[in-house]
């Protein structure tokens, strides 16, 4: 590992270490001298041989024009750690890089050397490889150190303009539908802003984008990251071209979420300022922040160049974009902190008292309460303003700008307490919710009371009685009653008592209820939670709600309907089918009878995958043969409307008519589809022969 020690010297090509872009950055802009290691140097011959030397040519090291003297030398920290990797050049070509690196010069001139052609062979091939990755590894470095801050920054300004804050509490809905990065900055937002009274109602599209802009920037870092320490480190052996490539893919990716992420900080480093009168700040910002028509431009040179494939112009035009976005990401930084502290801790030093904010606003401000970690680093802050005694507009603005500069001595220092503030025990990271599960905010509790009761009053309306079950029942209970699905019963730790499991549904329960009491007729409703241990997906959960209606007759789709029409959610259908239909279906088909429920579960999956994923599960994984799962094909494609699709189904010479269980099935249809008729709901229901279920005690 290339290590940076209290003298601030990296040292490379020792045995066994590589480099990292935090040198090659610190190096880069003379933050640190560069140091070869001496058993590198003795890899490396010092003189041509004395017999037939080879012939040398005049050679200078090329560095593009359109390089900044920091991406120079980052290009030519990373060519000397490529020579020292194992090159067949002379020390002195290693030793000229170093002392070159060394100098401090403003600018980088090479005098010609004398070469021979496996040396000239060796510097044009490293040249382009060692360009692109030391302005990556800038890149990388600086990057990392943004998506390190953008956080805290973004926590200033929602409180610096009282925003809404609570969606942060919804980003990890549960479902495993939501990007990692973004649930963990919706995590670090609630940590900076946990206490904090300043956070309010006013909301804002600009504040709710903060979690996936940054998150997004997060994710592409890490790639960049993980990308750049695998070039910087790596010989070049074949490929140059497609190395090329590689490292813009890599780059183009990161140029585009830093543009997005200029762009969302741009309009809240404008929102901040809106809450400031100060004539000199407004004039400054305008000035030296850069525009949108700016941000846009510059972006769009990245691209150019990029389709081009003029890749050293391209990452040094992501490197100008990357610098503009900090300029702006620090104006956010800046602008919050006065919106919220300028007037107490700026208006009588600043020009006479030219940083103003309003006073009402201020009044409130000073009896309200920061977060605890937005609160300390508002304090760093106005420590570091303090400590400085400077009056003057420019000059303190200037010294924030440096005090955010990953150059500046002190940022490091910002940096680890950002940092400490997230991860602390103090500041407690939230805990997380379970996957599968979700909280229920007091906007969502209104909706999905509002729901119940419109959902309860229909259920009371047909005479139905309300019936509440445990949430857990005996083991024995519960088992094998859901076919394949049992495994995804939760099942309680024997604690020495009773075996015990979590309800999976409500319907079960109920059953043991009725068994018990020695019901024969009753009417119930139980709106409750189940548990199911099953892998999270969209819509699906593990701990879920439950509307029941239990009653064996037609009144229940007659109710389904009532109540979807009061709660007035738009269009729906209700997919129906029988039982005893299925089966009598996967008999004709050739399914053995043993088979039945396996395949059932199988067929249920047909809403969420296509008939051949489905057909590829029977045959591969269930033992259905491909002629049997082609004739379930034909008929799982079978819906429509009840008594047309019924009529077809009971035509002369059809298959169903000659299976006992299917004609069966057909009759109680019939019976059921013209009661749905009269009562005037049969237009919401759609007869779907690919609806199935694999739990075993569904019979009709």
């Amino acid at each position: 590992m290339a290590e940076r020690g209290s003298a601030a010297v990296i040292t490379v090509g020792g045995k066994g270490s590589s480099l990292n872009s935090s040198s090659v950055y610190a190096i880069s802009n003379g933050l640190a001298q560069v140091r070869v290691d001496s058993s590198a140097l003795d890899r490396l011959s010092s003189t041509l041989p004395n017999q037939n030397p080879p012939p040398v040519t005049k050679f200078q090291i090329p560095i593009p024009k359109t390089l900044t003297l920091e991406e120079s030398r980052a290009f030519l920290t990373v060519l000397l750690n490529k020579l020292l990797l194992g090159s067949s050049i002379r020390t002195a070509f290693a030793v000229l890089i170093s002392e070159t690196l060394n100098s401090q010069t403003e600018t980088l001139q090479f005098e010609s050397v004398d070469v021979t052609e496996d040396e000239r062979i060796v510097l044009e091939k490293l040249s382009l490889p060692s360009v692109l990755s030391g302005i990556c590894a800038v890149l990388d470095h600086k990057s990392s150190a943004l998506s390190a801050i953008i956080d805290a920054v973004a926590a200033l300004s929602c409180e610096a303009s009282g925003a809404d804050v609570a969606a942060f509490n919804s980003i990890d809905s549960g479902d495993g539908f939501t990007a990692k990065e973004e649930i963990g900055v919706a995590g670090d937002l609630k940590v900076l802003l946990n206490g904090s009274k300043l956070v309010g109602k006013m909301k804002s599209e600009d504040i709710l984008e903060i979690p996936k802009i940054n998150g997004k920037l997060r994710e592409v870092v890490k790639s960049v990251h993980s990308s750049t320490r695998v070039e910087l480190n790596s010989s070049v052996k074949v490929g140059i071209s497609g190395t090329a490539k590689a490292v813009g893919a890599n780059a183009l990716a990161l140029a585009a979420a830093i543009h997005n992420l200029g762009e969302s900080s741009l309009y809240r480093a404008k929102m901040n300022l809106n809450s400031i009168n100060s004539d000199g700040l407004r004039s400054l910002f305008e000035k030296d922040c850069s525009s949108g028509d700016n941000l846009r431009k510059t972006y769009k040179l990245v691209l150019d160049a990029n389709f081009e494939e003029d890749y050293v112009k391209f990452l040094h035009e992501a490197n100008v974009l990357l610098g503009m976005v900090w300029k702006i990401v620090t104006w956010e930084a800046v602008l919050a902190f006065v919106a919220l502290e300028g007037g107490e801790l700026l208006g009588e030093k600043v020009n006479g008292g030219d940083v103003v904010v309003d006073k009402k606003s201020e009044k409130k401000k000073k009896k309200a309460v920061l977060g605890k970690g937005t609160g300390v680093i508002v304090q760093l802050i106005k420590d570091r303003l303090q400590s400085k005694s400077l009056g003057i507009l420019e000059k303190w603005s200037e010294d924030l700008f440096s005090f955010f500069d990953p150059r500046d001595p002190e940022f490091d220092g910002l940096l680890t307490k950002i940092r400490e503030i997230v991860e602390s025990n103090e500041s407690r990271r939230l805990p997380k919710l379970p996957k599968g599960t979700r909280d229920f905010a007091k906007e969502q509790m209104a909706v999905r009371e509002k729901a119940f009761s419109i959902i309860t009053e229909v259920f009371k309306r047909h005479g139905a009685m309300a019936l509440d079950t445990p949430v857990f029942e005996m083991r024995e209970t519960l088992m094998g009653k859901y076919g394949e699905d049992s495994k995804l019963i939760y099942d309680l730790a024997d604690q020495g008592g009773e075996l015990c499991s979590l309800r999976y549904d409500l319907t079960v329960p109920f059953a043991r209820y009725v068994a018990m009491n020695g019901l024969t007729s009753f009417k119930r409703h139980q709106i409750a939670k189940v548990y199911r241990r099953d892998n999270p997906s969209k819509g699906r959960y593990r701990e879920f709600y439950q509307c029941d209606f239990d009653i064996a007759d037609f009144e229940v789709v007659k109710i389904l309907t009532e109540l979807l029409n009061e709660l007035d959610i738009g269009d729906y259908e209700i997919k129906l089918n029988h039982r005893l239909l299925l089966d009598g279906m996967l008999e004709i088909c050739g399914v053995p009878s043993e088979k039945f429920r396996t395949i059932c579960s199988s067929i249920d999956k047909l809403d969420k995958q296509s008939f051949e994923q489905i057909k590829k599960e029977m045959v591969e994984e269930k033992g259905l043969s491909v002629e049997t799962a082609d004739r379930i094909g034909t008929f799982v494609k079978e819906r429509g409307s009840p008594l047309v699709l019924l009529s077809k189904l009971r035509q002369e010479g059809s298959l169903f008519l000659e299976n006992s269980s299917a004609k069966l099935a057909l009759d109680d249809l019939e019976i059921l589809f013209q009661a749905l008729e009269k009562s005037k709901c049969i237009d919401k229901v759609v007869f779907d022969l690919s609806l199935a279920r694999g739990l075993d005690y569904y019979t009709g």
